[in-house]
């Protein structure tokens, strides 16, 4: 920003706290200060804002100068390093609202430092607080008067509804409190004038309930439902041992989201949430009557969840203890009730509020240099893999028309204001959860549908399983399991699935049904065989890159063998997330978790001696996907990878990078450090290779040890993301089957021939899902390297180097 006055903006949290926010306020703050911008922070949210700096002698202070040969905006960025007091929390006493005073301080200007480490902390650590005074005319007055006193003219809010609304009151209003400040005679805290003309405002959303509408997931979203998930699959067991009935109260006063994704997700029996209540009246007989046929063909264990606003069609509340009554006295189950309550909010983050956040608060910046006073306030948000800019008023308008509309009693407008993810799980947990007396279509359009596991397990491949299994028995299609992928078939190792045989697959990690790497042109002939012998009408394959190989391989049979002229799919499912075309596989998200965890335990040992480098290799073959955002959501200070590959140029320019960043740690603040290295990254610069190299060259300023996580990345209980999303897709799926054995059925010849669009990947593209046929998918793929030819995440290297300054320290 040479040239011209820096922007200043500052970062609050407010109304209540969610997992992801601390990773909002180091993303500002840094790709702030990497913009050339002064941030700072706002203690407490709102109310910090209308409280001000009592004593703000030392807020302005000048940052320390390191004398270093740099210039411009890498000066700047070397000086924030170790700007801040290093305590931004500091304990007092008196008559705040949490219980302590600041010592005064709300407004405090940060440096890069000061937002070290905070990726595995939950909650916010810069405070939150619902402020009765700055719903006043006279706490904005003050709130605008301590802002313009620091000099800061633009502000980035994470929270709900009610937070976001009462920032853009704020900017709609700045305007006449200059005014009204400059006629109290304040003009002396007002250098210079123009420049306050006009605030700049974005908004995030942190809240764990995901009610904010035109958003796909609000900050803290992700971490509740797994906080949630973990609670039920603990559940599961016990309430198996004892053929028991459980009934679990969670968050979500105006929206259901939470309810339904952990009903989908943990594979519950019934669920209430406020948007969509039971349609009979009284609801006490559906419920009774789906959770009597679960009982009767043998299951033992029953799941109700039940969101905190749930109701019937009459609005009147349905509480968990009086579901449980119901339960016991009519259905003479063995019920308990667990109210999980603010555990829900608790805990480290999930990887995917560490990431998202993340590329949010990098967005939340670069809407805020590029504001204008006639430019609408925005809201960031994300829509499947896009990050979004709404206008901010549009998305709170929308998302109090749900609630307007559930009090009207009009359920159907409800749900259409919801986003379509909301939706399609909705149908999806009502076509897996319920087990339907009668079957949905007439015997001429049910199929006989083979269902195969491909290439290496991973998480999700089994809900994705349950899902088709459950819609096919819904529907009158028969499931039918191939263990071991194209040898199983060989081998004939086939068998019909059942409705109660998969019921405790969503939990489950790996491949129920087993899995290789062998193609189908191992025996072309003989595959061809098997599949018109058991009369296949469909085939869905969930897998990895050998899965889109093996479609290809068998489209490209259907000129030899009619018995390949039926529809095929692919779903992706690899950790590698190597699928060409599709920005999410199933099990990238469980194996990025897998991946955080074990980075926060190694970071944790790292920190511990101060000066420790830790190498971590990953899995992902020739796709650099998994260490690559592995990095971002673990604050990695560098990442390796295939697609970048690793020379020794890049090797000294790191190790020069480690030195100056250690050399620049202030007395006794230094800290331990990540760098992820793919597997494949170098058959040469090999993780020892380069373990030692740090070691050797580190001397005095750092210590270097490996760590190799391995077959730890596949293994685990599927993250609560991979199998919802399994559950979307899966159905999905089946219906695009469906449909093209229709249009088969349809042909007068008793030979059909199948069109190319009926073998497809189901892929997910910025903010939609598309279908690819599969002829289609190959000029994307980089078939050598088992990869896409471009990959959306290829510029995030960047940032994750960006963020922790390496282009500035090289």
């Amino acid at each position: 920003m040479s040239g011209q006055q820096k922007m200043k903006l500052a970062v609050l949290t407010s109304g209540g706290d969610s997992a992801g926010m601390n990773a909002v306020v180091r993303s500002v703050v840094r790709a702030g200060i990497l913009k050339g911008c002064e941030t700072w922070i706002v203690r407490e949210g709102y109310e910090g804002l209308v409280r001000g700096n009592v004593d703000a002698q030392n807020v302005n202070k000048d940052p320390p100068t390191i004398p270093l040969p740099l210039n411009g905006a890498d000066a700047d960025l070397i000086n924030n390093l170790r700007f801040g007091d290093g305590e931004l929390l500091l304990d007092g006493t008196g008559d705040h609202p949490g219980g302590r005073t600041l010592i005064g301080r709300y407004i405090v200007r940060v440096g890069w430092d000061d937002v070290r480490g905070w990726f595995a902390q939950g909650g916010t650590l810069i405070g939150t607080a619902r402020s009765t005074a700055f719903r006043t005319v006279e706490g904005r007055l003050a709130a605008a008067y301590n802002l313009i006193k620091e000099g800061i003219d633009a502000l980035v809010v994470c929270g709900g509804d009610g937070s976001l609304t009462g920032a853009d009151v704020f900017r709609s209003e700045w305007p006449k409190l200059i005014a009204e400040l400059r006629s109290q005679g304040k003009d002396m805290f007002l250098p210079p004038i123009a420049r306050h003309g006009h605030l700049k405002i974005v908004g995030l959303v942190g809240s764990i309930d995901n009610d904010m509408s035109m958003t796909d997931l609000t900050i803290g979203a992700p971490t509740a439902l797994h906080r949630i998930c973990e609670a039920i699959d603990n559940i599961n067991s016990t309430a198996a041992s004892h053929s028991r009935a459980f009934v679990l109260e969670v968050m979500g006063r105006h929206c259901g989201w939470l309810a339904l994704l952990a009903g989908v997700s943990a594979g519950a029996d019934f669920i209430f949430i406020p948007e969509r209540p039971p349609e009979t009246n009284p609801w006490e007989d559906e419920m009774c009557d789906a959770i009597k046929r679960h009982r009767k063909v043998g299951k033992r264990k029953t799941i109700v969840i039940v969101a905190e606003g749930a109701h019937d069609s009459l609005l009147q509340p349905i509480r968990a203890e009086y579901v449980k009554d119901v339960l016991t006295d009519r259905l003479g189950l063995d019920t308990r009730v667990t109210t999980l309550g603010h555990t829900q909010r608790g805990g480290r983050p999930c990887a995917f509020d560490r990431i998202l956040p993340t590329l949010q608060g990098v967005e939340a910046v670069n809407a805020l240099l590029e504001a204008t006073p006639e430019k609408p306030s925005y809201m960031i948000g994300i829509r499947e893999n896009k990050i979004t800019r709404v206008p901010l008023m549009e998305a709170v308008a929308m998302t109090r028309a749900v609630a307007d509309a559930i009090a009207a009693k009009d359920f159907t407008k409800a749900m259409s204001l919801r986003d379509p993810e909301f939706c399609e799980s909705l149908d999806g947990f009502f076509s897996t959860a319920a087990l339907y007396k009668e079957k949905q279509l007439p015997e001429s359009k049910r199929m006989r549908v083979a269902i195969m596991h491909m290439g290496a397990p991973a998480g999700g491949m089994n809900a994705a399983t349950r899902a088709a299994v459950r819609y096919c028995i819904r529907q009158g299609h028969t499931p039918i399991a191939i263990h071991n992928g194209f040898r199983g078939l060989l081998n004939d190792n086939i068998h019909e699935l059942s409705w109660l045989g998969v019921d405790n697959w969503t939990a489950r990690g790996g491949s129920e049904l087993g899995t290789n790497r062998t193609l189908p042109d191992v025996d072309l002939g003989a595959v061809a065989a098997r599949f018109q012998e058991h009369n296949f009408h469909a085939l869905l394959m969930i897998g990895g890159f050998e899965a889109f190989s093996a479609l290809m391989i068998l489209e490209n049979g259907r000129q030899y063998y009619p018995a390949f002229h039926i529809p095929m799919v692919h779903l992706p499912a690899t950790l590698s997330n190597n699928v060409p075309l599709t920005e999410f596989s199933l099990g990238s998200d469980t194996s990025l978790n897998a991946l955080v965890d074990a980075c926060d335990s190694i970071k944790q040992s790292a920190s511990a001696s101060r000066n420790r480098v830790f190498v971590v290799e990953t899995q992902g073959g020739k796709c650099g996907y998994l260490a690559t955002m592995g990095a971002l959501a673990t604050g990695a200070s560098l990442v390796y990878t295939p697609e970048h590959g690793m020379n020794l140029d890049t090797l000294r320019a790191d190790v020069r990078f480690l030195k100056r960043r250690y050399g620049l740690d202030a007395k006794g603040r230094s800290e331990g450090r990540l760098v992820i290295r793919n597997e494949t990254a170098s058959s040469v610069y090999t993780t020892d290779v380069v373990t030692k190299m740090f070691k050797e060259e580190g001397g005095d300023l750092f210590d270097s040890r490996s760590a190799s996580l391995g077959h730890t990345l596949q293994g685990g209980i599927p993250s609560p993301m991979d199998r919802a999303r399994a559950v979307r897709l899966s159905l999905k799926c089946m219906a695009f089957l469906e449909r093209y054995h229709d249009e088969l059925q349809k042909q007068p010849s008793k030979v059909k021939q199948a069109e190319p669009e009926s073998a497809a990947v189901i892929t997910i593209q910025g903010s939609t899902i598309k279908w690819v046929p599969v002829k289609d998918m190959v000029q994307h793929a980089d078939m050598k390297n088992r990869r896409g030819k471009t990959a959306w995440w290829g510029d995030i290297k960047d940032l994750v180097e960006a963020l922790v300054g390496r282009p500035q320290l090289t």
